[in-house]
């Protein structure tokens, strides 16, 4: 699928500096989509920014935006000055590993802003001009977590099921309007932020630690096609057998317990 072609020629990647999001500005950038990349930290985004202008003489956009805050919608908006943006990648989010009552209440806000609120604002925004369009496409990022509950992950599992139920929504809605949406449900996925929290391998049977690069090549293959998805073979058998085969109580404390021992919590 020509992604210029069929939603227009730019795209918004928010959390792109790195890892999933930065494989989605690269893969947008080398199908000659101009870009508008958004993270808190403005010199991988750069970084980023420099080397796909280089590469695919496409322009691209940075606004650094902590997307926790209230008034992150509001800053982008007013960065864009009126630029059309065809094709929506929320792929931010922030997560905290570990008991609920050890992480603050203003933190779980914090998650929730970012993971839940900031997302819906932009694609009320975006999806709103799209539609109006009959035009363009949406890609919320979400995660396994979301499918049930997860202990030690219960605030990010929560604003994951959120998009999920958001986008599979807006596909009904939409499916009819020339605008597609699309929930990509990514597992493990060797990203620096996955990297970083040092996670030990479970066991055998463990679904395989994607790239991003493959996430971002079965989404957008999927784009357009259904409302939402899991990338990678491994995830949706596992995601199989604990949805549709075993007690979602069991489900759960298999959640639970794989995280208790990938993090040693």
């Amino acid at each position: 699928m020509n992604l210029k072609q069929k939603y227009g020629n730019t795209a918004l990647v928010a959390g792109a500096s790195e890892g999933i999001g930065a494989a989605f500005a690269t893969c947008l950038a080398a199908e000659g989509m101009n870009l508008v990349i958004i993270a808190r930290h403005p010199q991988p985004l750069q970084q980023l920014a420099d080397f796909l202008k280089s590469k695919y003489d496409v322009n691209v956009l940075c606004i650094t935006c902590d997307l926790s805050g209230l008034n992150a919608c509001q800053q982008i908006e007013e960065a864009l000055n009126g630029c059309e943006i065809n094709l929506l990648i929320y792929n931010a989010a922030l997560s905290y590993i570990g008991p609920f009552i050890k992480n603050s209440a203003e933190n779980h806000s914090k998650a929730a802003q970012l993971n839940m609120v900031t997302p819906l604002k932009m694609v009320r925004l975006y999806g709103e001009k799209m539609v109006i369009r009959g035009k363009g496409a949406v890609v919320l990022m979400t995660s396994l977590a979301g499918f049930q509950g997860s202990g030690y992950l219960s605030v990010y599992a929560a604003t994951k099921a959120f998009n999920r139920i958001l986008a599979e929504s807006l596909w009904y809605e939409w499916k009819d309007s020339g605008v597609d949406i699309l929930a990509c449900c990514a597992g493990a996925t060797a990203t620096p932020g996955y990297k970083n929290t040092n996670p030990e391998k479970t066991g055998f049977f463990t679904p395989r630690v994607l790239e991003p690069e493959e996430v971002v090549h079965e989404c957008f293959k999927k784009l357009g096609k259904q409302p939402s998805y899991i990338t990678g073979r491994g995830n949706r058998i596992a995601s199989f057998i604990m949805q549709k085969i075993l007690p979602r109580k069991m489900a759960i404390n298999i959640m639970g317990d794989t995280t208790r021992k990938m993090y040693r919590l």
